[in-house]
């Protein structure tokens, strides 16, 4: 059976297949916004230097494309932060464009250009301006004034040697005349690509399609080789789903945060979209230390990976239902890994690092039992699985790895003297344990 997670396979009929959009016809790109969108999260730490360097890393391993490393222009600790991490990228030859956001000011983007010549790099400004009607009114701006700044922030930043991404905020409620004029003023002024945002969650997998189209075909009139990026949040859930659309209308960069931290409910997760692109056939990045990198987001800023997390949650390859752990168990006494992920898993665990586990719990069955104990070279004699899966129908929770070897020793030295044992016996041994603890 064959290895590669892509692979169509006679066992699975894959309906994803089905009248499937082409395939982009070149590699999407990823850029990791965690250490600048993401930490506009009110509930998050900011990580220290040498946590985000580590992340640096992780993204390097993960094969990020590129990181928008903070906005220079937040202050001198920001600033710092962004030389530093850039100067790793330069030192350690990572294959990382560095990246730092800035509003269309001159305030804000002459920081970057002082770290550009500091690290020895050119780094991406991400210069960004609010074009909705509703942003207008809000802000008192008029089409007169979203012209001149833009053209003044991306000639500013061209002229001192930096590549230039014009963020058009809340792209997704902007009218297209308005759109057409900010994106043609930013393409003609130097910048290199063009993002569009859906600052607020708000846009659907069909709006997407249908913007990014009318995008693409700005950018054929007034420059071809310019680059579209997507950057997306999940305020309606819908951020995976709208990432793929875009992808799929022609965006060739898509944005992403560890564990889809950031405003409000957050950004397009990279994990997951990481996970998506690999499973589609879109990339092939090794994946492993995905989960290194979701736990480090973790811990480093504060926040907590839920148990039902797909892919990095602690079940998200973990089973204690007797019929998906008999299926499972079956796979593997046949020494078919392939078919073990993937008997009831739409993710391979391999991908990410992980394997599966079965676990023993009130809708247990034999096949839980038997599976833990040979995979702890314990005894595994009937009159052991039966007490064992006795007592687990009893309880309200998991067994612990300690409660099982508590029953097997006590069953086993009962077995030997031709004793019976009761079940106040069984639950006084486990009291035991539980005191220990």
């Amino acid at each position: 059976m064959s290895s590669n997670p892509n692979d169509t396979h006679e066992l699975i009929y894959d309906w994803n297949l089905v009248e499937a959009p082409d395939a982009p016809k070149k590699r999407v790109m990823v850029a990791d916004e965690t250490l600048r969108d993401g930490l506009q999260s009110p509930s998050v730490i900011h990580p220290e230097i040498q946590d985000k360097v580590y992340l640096l890393y992780l993204m390097s391993d993960l094969g990020v494309d590129a990181a928008d490393l903070g906005l220079c222009g937040a202050g001198e600790k920001f600033k710092y932060h962004v030389s530093v991490l850039a100067k790793e990228i330069v030192n350690q030859k990572m294959a990382i464009q560095p990246q730092s956001a800035a509003r269309t000011m001159i305030s804000d983007i002459a920081p970057i250009v002082d770290v550009s010549e500091e690290a020895g790099i050119p780094v991406e400004a991400l210069i960004f301006l609010g074009t909705s009607p509703i942003r207008q009114y809000a802000e008192g701006w008029d089409i007169n004034f979203l012209l001149r700044q833009t053209e003044e922030a991306v000639t500013f930043a061209v002229k001192h040697n930096l590549p230039v991404m014009f963020v058009t905020e809340d792209t997704v409620r902007a009218d297209p005349e308005t759109l057409r004029q900010v994106y043609a003023t930013a393409i003609r002024s130097g910048a290199k690509r063009i993002c569009v945002a859906d600052t607020v969650g708000h846009v659907t997998p069909h709006g997407v399609r249908a913007l990014i189209a009318f995008v693409r075909r700005i950018v054929e009139e007034v420059n071809p080789a310019v680059g579209i990026d997507w950057h997306g949040h999940r305020d309606r859930g819908l951020d995976i789903a709208n990432t793929l659309a875009a992808i799929e209308a022609g965006a060739d960069r898509v944005h992403a945060c560890g564990l889809g931290i950031g405003e409000r409910s957050g950004n397009t997760p990279m994990e997951l979209l990481l996970v998506n692109l690999n499973l589609l056939g879109w990339a092939e990045r090794d994946l492993t230390k995905l989960p290194e990198y979701c736990e480090v987001i973790a811990e480093k800023c504060g926040t907590v990976i839920p148990f039902n997390y797909p892919v990095v949650g602690a079940d998200a390859f973990r089973t204690a239902t007797g019929i998906h752990a008999a299926a499972i168990a079956k796979a593997l006494s046949m020494h078919d890994d392939w078919l073990a992920e993937r008997v009831y898993c739409g993710v391979p665990s391999s991908m990410v690092g992980r394997a599966h586990e079965i676990e023993i719990g009130p809708m247990s069955g034999e096949h839980n039992v038997r599976f833990l104990l040979n995979r702890r070279g314990l005894q595994a004699d009937a009159p052991i699985v039966a007490k064992i899966l006795e007592v687990a129908k009893r309880s309200n929770r998991l067994m612990s790895e300690e409660d099982v070897k508590r029953i097997v020793t006590v069953m086993s030295r009962r077995l030997r003297a031709h004793q019976e044992i009761t079940d106040d016996e069984i639950d006084r041994e486990l009291s035991r344990v539980k005191a220990r603890v």
